[in-house]
This record gives structure tokens, sequence and C-alpha cells, in this order.
């Protein structure tokens, strides 16, 4: 329990008790739990998106604006920074070092900015052309992927700082770690329905795609990529949703189990 607090009040707003003198070691135990915190994120989004479409209507851009930015209100943004920073440094064209130490900088780019908004607009677009019980379906399974994509990047790749806080998190974070992790989100995706077991396969190839390229340019990850891979496998999620939504060949096959 204690573990699974402590993703909980990493990796979100929700804070349920005052954990204090936390370790390093406590924050990296707490990886094996990061889809778990996914599945009360999931829970959420679904809620919210239930009760507003309900009482508002799912016509309204406001509604799906609100659904697109609310993962960000309950995360305090905290991955916002890592995509933009692993942006920043990886398309920068320098050597490794300077990578590393463009990514490190407080400061953001406006190649990280430019990024970050056309995401969130991309991601507002697919929201919108999802009709309501797909798009409830969706929302609860982005963000268990998502923490299961960035807790695999964290377990299967090397970490490329000799320092930092994402090294205790590649430390703790074995392989017992991502069978916990991925057995979580299998048992709460797979009865979700095919849509859903083909996101969740697309946005683990995802992040084993995005991990490879990070460790080819710098010789591992960092926190910053643990973040752009949960950022950019949940906008993964939501183009499966939107091509099975849309597809002939997949439209109103895949969504739940008859």
């Amino acid at each position: 329990m204690r573990s699974f607090l402590t993703a909980l009040q990493f990796l979100t707003r929700i804070h349920i008790v005052n954990q204090r003198d936390l370790t390093m070691a406590d924050f990296g135990r707490s990886t094996r739990y990061f889809p778990l915190v996914g599945v009360v994120l999931g829970l959420i989004y679904a809620f919210f998106a239930l009760v507003l479409m309900v009482f508002l209507g799912s016509h309204l851009y406001t509604v799906r604006a609100f659904l697109t930015l609310l993962p960000l209100l309950l995360t305090g943004g905290l991955h916002c920074d890592g995509f933009m920073d692993t942006v920043d440094g990886l398309f920068s064209g320098r050597s490794r070092e300077r990578m590393l130490e463009i990514m490190k900088d407080s400061r953001t780019g406006s190649f990280g900015v430019v990024a970050f908004g056309s995401l969130l607009l991309f991601n507002w677009s697919l929201i919108l052309d999802l009709q309501e019980p797909v798009l409830v379906v969706a929302l609860f399974a982005m963000p268990i992927i998502g923490r299961l994509a960035m807790l695999f990047v964290v377990s299967y790749f090397p970490y490329a700082r000799p320092e930092g806080m994402g090294k205790a998190f590649s430390e703790m974070a074995d392989h017992k770690a991502l069978a916990i992790g991925a057995v979580t989100a299998v048992l709460f995706v797979v009865p979700v329905g095919l849509a859903a077991i083909l996101a969740l396969a697309a946005g683990i190839l995802w992040a084993f795609l995005l991990g490879h390229y990070a460790t080819r340019k710098l010789g591992g990850v960092t926190g910053d990529v643990y973040g752009a891979a949960e950022m950019t496998t949940e906008t993964v999620v939501l183009v499966v949703f939107f091509l099975c939504a849309h597809l002939p060949i997949t439209r109103g096959a895949l969504f739940l189990w008859m």
C-alpha cells in the first residue's frame, strides 16, 4: 500500500495521505504500481466523460476540450516538461553530451513548445472525432497503457546519466516490477475489448521504438524520456481507437466483448 500511495502521489495530484521522509528507494519500488495509478486516472477520466456528456451533451467542443485538459489537471502536467525536453534534446542535432545538457536545462526551447502544442491539438482532434461509447472506453484505457509503457521504458532500457532521480526508478524497476505492472494492465484492459487490446500492443511497440531511438542517441534513457513515453503512448492509444472506429473493416466490431 505504501508503494502504491507513493506512485499515486508522485504521478498525480491525488494525495490521500501525507507521506514524509520518502527515499529514492521508495520511489523506485513504486514503479510496479504505475499501471494501477493509470486505472485510478482512467476511472476518473471515464466518469467525467460520462457525466459531462449526459448533462451537457457530447457535441460541445468545450466538453471535449475539458476532457483533453483533464489529464494535465490531474497530473499537474508532470510529463509535459519531460516531453518538451526530450523533443528539444533528441532533435537538436547536437552531440550526445550536448543533448543531455539541453534536456537538463530548466528552460524550454521553442521546438519543445511547438511540439507540445501540436500534440495537445492532435489529442483534442482525436477526442473530438470519437463518439460517446468509444471515447469513454478510450479515456479509461489511455492512462493505463501510457503508464505501462513508461514502466516498460524504465525497466527495459539503461539509464543514460550517472545520477538523477530517474536512476532510482531504473535501478528498482526490475523484471518482477514490469511483470506486476503488465498483469495489472492486462487485467483491466483486456475485458474492455479488442480495440483496447490493439491499443495495448501498439502502445508497447511505440514505447520500445521510442526507448530504442533515445538509447541510440543518448546511450540510454532519462527521466524526460520516461515522461515523453507516457504522453506519446496516450496519443497512440487514441489513434488506435480512432482507426478502429472509422476503418470500415473494424467499425462497430472491436470495442466491447459481446
